[in-house]
């Protein structure tokens, strides 16, 4: 399960007519410009046949000095933000064209959102499943942001008005996740959150990286992957698997990378360093006679992955039911693991996957959430660009 960190946000009155409190009436005088070449090209791009399972995202041009410059002029009182005011399927997201933008906090800074990603908690999330928890309704979706700091509230040293940002803005997202999320376009965010965008990677690369890089790092090294071992991902051609592949080889050091995946996907699996690919269609991993010191499972198998851990060994278990030894965590928000990985980032060692399906326009966050939840991306589903 991915979790996040949250940051708790005063409780506020809401009017049902609308998804948020509404500001007074103002002209919006800010629009980020959209970035040009290949990256800009894809939004409108849907499946298609014959397309290949997916990719790993070379590195690009970074945003453009128009773009920053556009997100740092004068804040407007109103965005635009996809809402949702009763838990349900993705019918429930509606776009509210007159949102309040977020207030700035102590220690937090405003971000011109360019680009945000879904994951499979935000769907899980808008069904009602982490209500006891959850922030109030209405809520803005969203936990993946990448964009750039146009207001720093008190308290901030770090950064400043004009940097490129990208993080997973609540701290702990299934304990009192942020109730105004990336899919807007603005949202406060901790400045412990967030980390400097890699150098060489445009927006939409960056906004697909925070959840899914934290979540891979955090669980390969609560299992002990170490410089020697051999580890399994479970679910290699998925956001976390994807990116847990390539940290366990070129972060981890781990002396052999296992993986599964469809049979249209090995070669991916290959290109991201697995050494084993393992096609689950022909192939019961179970019964192969390789045993792992870590298994990553990805995909809600812990009852197959415990029977190909080696004795000592660990399984990392993100969904559903846990057997020993697996145990599942809770994945926190920390802008410093970031930064850490960021050199990985910008070297090309570790790449981003992003869906070949998207990304999807701000205007088609409907159907991004219905297409991640047929369980069929690859890599990760990204928004850009954001008005």
């Amino acid at each position: 399960m991915q979790a996040f960190l949250s940051s708790s946000i005063p409780a506020t009155s809401y009017s049902r007519s609308s998804f948020l409190p509404q500001p007074p009436q103002a002209p919006a005088k800010l629009a980020i410009l959209p970035l040009s070449g290949p990256r800009a090209a894809a939004v409108a791009r849907r499946t298609e046949a014959g397309r290949p399972a997916g990719r790993c995202v070379a590195a690009s041009a970074s945003s453009s000095p128009a773009a920053t410059a556009a997100a740092t002029a004068e804040v407007p009182a109103a965005m635009k933000a996809w809402a949702y005011d009763a838990y349900g399927d993705a019918s429930v997201l509606k776009l509210d064209e007159a949102a309040a933008v977020p207030a700035v906090g102590e220690g937090q800074v405003l971000v011109k959102v360019a680009a945000a990603a879904l994951n499979p908690v935000d769907a899980k999330r808008r069904a009602g499943k982490f209500q006891a928890t959850d922030s109030p309704l209405p809520t803005v979706p969203g936990y993946d942001v990448a964009g750039v700091v146009v207001k720093v509230g008190g308290g901030v040293k770090g950064l400043k008005e004009g940097d490129e940002v990208y993080g997973m803005i609540s701290e702990k997202p299934l304990e009192g996740p942020k109730q105004s999320g990336s899919l807007a376009e603005y949202t406060a965010v901790e400045e412990k959150l967030l980390a400097l965008k890699p150098k060489g990677l445009d927006f939409a690369q960056a906004a697909g990286l925070p959840l899914a890089i934290l979540t891979a790092n955090e669980g390969l090294e609560r299992a002990g992957l170490a410089a020697g071992k051999s580890v399994l991902v479970l679910g290699g051609a998925g956001g976390v698997g994807s990116l847990a592949i390539q940290l366990a080889k070129q972060v981890y050091g781990a002396s052999k990378v296992g993986a599964t995946a469809s049979t249209k996907k090995i070669e991916l699996l290959k290109s991201l360093g697995a050494d084993v690919a393992i096609d689950y269609t022909k192939e019961n991993f179970e019964e192969l006679p390789d045993m792992y010191d870590v298994v990553f499972d990805a995909v809600g198998q812990g009852d197959k992955a415990v029977k190909v851990v080696k004795e000592g060994g660990s399984v990392v278990v993100l969904t559903g039911a846990v057997t020993p030894p697996g145990f599942r965590f809770v994945v926190s928000s920390n802008g410093s693991t970031l930064e850490k990985l960021n050199p990985y980032l910008e070297s090309g060692k570790v790449k981003p996957l992003i869906d070949p399906t998207g990304p999807f326009p701000f205007s088609q966050v409907v159907e991004a959430f219905s297409y991640l939840e047929t369980g069929r991306a690859t890599g990760k589903v990204v928004i850009f660009p954001v008005p």
